[in-house]
Parts: structure tokens; sequence; C-alpha cells
């Protein structure tokens, strides 16, 4: 009677597959960043639905990073809103697509790691 107890207890103790460690998911790269910005520079410009929606497509998934920053989701959330084809091209429009593609690469990049301070010198 002991033993399938002592099993039990056991076996809620192992991690199982449900609680393996999560996948870290990494940062944007600064070139997936650059592209994103380009391709939002270009629905800007040229108004169509083919750039507009790439935009919109490639911005998307970064609202669901969770090391992304509030400022960095607010700033491709801006953007994913932003970018629809209009059917006056002003410069309003294109003003509110270019604002938060400049501020991507800015607010989303990694954060720079602290550099170590060099040993002192030995005389």
């Amino acid at each position: 009677m002991r033993l399938p107890l002592f099993l039990l207890g056991l076996a809620l103790l192992l991690p199982s597959t449900a609680q393996a460690k999560p996948q870290k998911v990494p940062f944007p790269t600064r070139e997936e960043l650059r592209s994103l910005q380009l391709l939002a520079y270009s629905c800007s410009r040229a108004n169509d639905r083919e750039s507009c929606s790439k935009t919109r497509s490639l911005a998307d998934p970064l609202m669901d990073n969770p090391r992304l920053s509030a400022a960095c989701k607010d700033t491709v959330w801006e953007l994913v809103q932003a970018s629809q084809v209009v059917t006056t091209n002003s410069f309003q429009r294109r003003d509110s697509i270019d604002r938060p593609a400049r501020r991507l690469t800015l607010v989303c990049s990694a954060p720079e790691k602290p550099k170590q301070p060099a040993a002192p010198a030995k005389t």
C-alpha cells in the first residue's frame, strides 16, 4: 500500500513534458526591424495593397513577443493600425506611418549588455 503512494508522490515531483522549460523567444534582429521599417516606408509612399499588407503581416507577430517592451508594442500597434490603403495618400497619412517606422529600430532593439569594467593595470 505504501509503495503506490510513494510512486504517485514521485511522479508528481518529476517534470512532465507539459511543464518543460519554455523556449526563450529572441528579440527581433536589427535586420528584421530594418526590413519592416523599409516596408512601412514603401507602404507610406506607394499606398498599395501589397506593401501595406506585408507591413502588417511582419509587424503583427511582434505584438506576441513577450520580451519586447510596452513602448515597442505601442509603436508596432501604431504601425499596424496606420498601414492601411486609402483613397487619398495625404501627408498626414504618410506621417502616421513614417513616425512609428522611424522609432521602430530605436525602441524595439535588444538592450545592449553593460560592458565589464576593465581590470586595473598593475604597475
